[in-house]
């Protein structure tokens, strides 16, 4: 037996924002865990809240995301033959009126409990009054009692249990605008059909839709899907996700530089978790076998970047070496620090394998890599204060007298050099690691010189280009110093 057939249908109006993904993920994991099918539409027929590259876009997020989707894409505006032809046979039933108002209130709500006045038009009437060419849109009849629920329409949701609606509130709905545009409403209850969309997963902004949804499955005939509202997602400071709260879109994480995994493995802790609730690091395919819709929150769920972005490194860290050596070298690439041929260096790897502690998001990169780069000056002021104290100068002598004539291929190495420094010049303790450290990296603190030394060295492992080796950055400090 096969499993739900669900589907994710965003409008191209901007970036995949961080909520409407979460939604997405999580029918793609119902899909897939649950030998389901997961479907992807684009609606595309609000015109004028559409942006340009917006569709391609979100296309390019999810696959990045790797919710890869099954069957064809579907375009709403590839189908607008489709709903006339049901919004036509609405109207024939009675179940839809012609509504003569302005084009301004195709898309104005009625007041609870106020109907359109045009509902009251007799139907020749309004079928002489079109065939003379007045505009007119089309508007779901809401009828006073529903035969099955009365005064309410009634529907049960997976997470939130039997929801009712007053069909007080709502409104007579357009269905086709005057340009004969289909609204959000009746394209998706169509399309839901056509689709045979078992279950629909969705924000709890889409209640009062659902109801409106769930009449139209009616009057046309149509068997209703089962729903599943999700809960919003909030900032950090309680208020509804949004751009002023930074990074709020998939594109924006992509390009901070986190995984794909580690930002799925985010979004699908965002109102939901495991059995037991202990575990927050889970890969794709943990997260296809443990993933429950049931489970899901009643409440709002919080998005908090700094829980991403721990995540993300722990996912970093998870990485296998040619995976990460490939997303070191591209942001050392974009970063102009080395060339396009040698984006694939081996000595990139040694590189990659050095930042893998310390990386929460592959923007970080060019600023830890910068002391492997460090040409031998200009230097900061708290720098070159280290090298101006008393017996610095000899210590860089020193070092760069020892590299003329040592590879540094190990730690074992550095620390032979170092002795045979501290030998030289009776330097000890910061007297002779800050000098040291300032002539090769630049800076006064950083990551250990036993890891850091040997990757810059130039021994049997060639340096990129534009990577300046040892000896060239002690003896360009050595001629800065007075």
């Amino acid at each position: 037996m096969s499993g739900p057939r669900v589907r994710f249908a965003p409008s191209p109006t901007g970036s995949l924002h961080l909520g409407n993904a979460r939604t997405a993920l999580f029918n793609w994991l119902v899909a897939r865990g649950g030998s389901g099918t997961f479907l992807l539409r684009i609606e595309d027929t609000d015109t004028a809240r559409e942006r340009e590259g917006s569709e391609a876009s979100i296309l390019e997020d999810l696959r990045w995301l790797g919710l890869t989707w099954d069957e064809e894409l579907v375009r709403q505006s590839e189908r607008l033959d489709l709903y006339r032809d049901e919004a036509a046979r609405l109207l024939a039933a009675g179940q839809a009126f012609r509504c003569f108002c302005s084009a301004r209130g195709d898309d104005e709500t009625r007041a609870a409990g106020h109907r359109d006045p045009c509902r009251a038009i007799a139907s020749d009437d309004a079928e002489r009054r079109a065939g003379r060419g007045e505009a007119h849109a089309y508007r779901l009849r809401i009828p006073a009692s529903d035969p099955l629920d009365g005064s309410v329409v009634r529907f049960a949701d997976r997470l939130r249990g039997d929801i009712a609606i007053p069909l007080a509130q709502l409104p007579d709905a357009v269905i086709l605008r005057h340009d004969s545009r289909p609204t959000y409403n009746f394209a998706a209850a169509v399309d839901d059909a056509a689709m045979a969309i078992d279950l629909v997963i969705r924000g709890d902004d889409h209640l009062t839709n659902t109801a409106l949804q769930v009449l139209l499955d009616r009057a046309l005939g149509r068997r209703v899907p089962a729903f599943a509202h999700l809960p919003m997602v909030l900032g950090p400071d309680g208020e509804r996700l949004s751009k002023r709260h930074g990074a709020a879109s998939v594109a924006s994480w992509r390009d901070r530089g986190v995984p794909a995994d580690a930002l799925v493995n985010a979004l699908a802790l965002l109102g939901w978790s495991p059995a037991g609730g202990e575990i927050t690091v889970l890969t794709r395919e943990e997260l296809v076998k443990t993933f429950d819709l049931d489970r899901v929150g009643r409440s709002p769920a919080v998005f908090d970047p700094a829980k991403l972005e721990w995540i993300s490194a722990q996912h970093v860290r998870g990485l296998n070496r040619d995976r990460l050596s490939e997303e070191v070298g591209a942001r050392l690439v974009a970063a102009g620090l080395v060339g396009e041929r040698d984006a694939s260096h081996p000595w990139i790897g040694e590189v990659a394998e050095l930042l893998r502690p310390t990386l929460s998001t592959f923007d970080q990169v060019p600023a830890q890599v910068e002391p492997l780069f460090h040409p031998g000056g200009p230097l900061d002021e708290p720098a070159r204060a280290v090298l101006a104290a008393s017996g610095a100068k000899a210590v860089v002598e020193a070092l760069a007298a020892e590299l003329s004539r040592t590879d540094v291929v190990d730690a074992a190495a550095w620390g032979a050099l170092k002795d045979a420094i501290q030998t030289a010049t009776n330097a000890k303790g910061k007297a002779l690691f800050q000098p040291l450290r300032v002539a090769l990296t630049g800076r006064e603190h950083g990551r250990e010189l036993d890891r850091i030394v040997p990757i810059s060295r130039a021994g049997n492992l060639a340096l990129p280009d534009r990577v300046p080796s040892l000896i060239s950055r002690a003896e360009r400090t050595l001629a800065g110093l007075p």
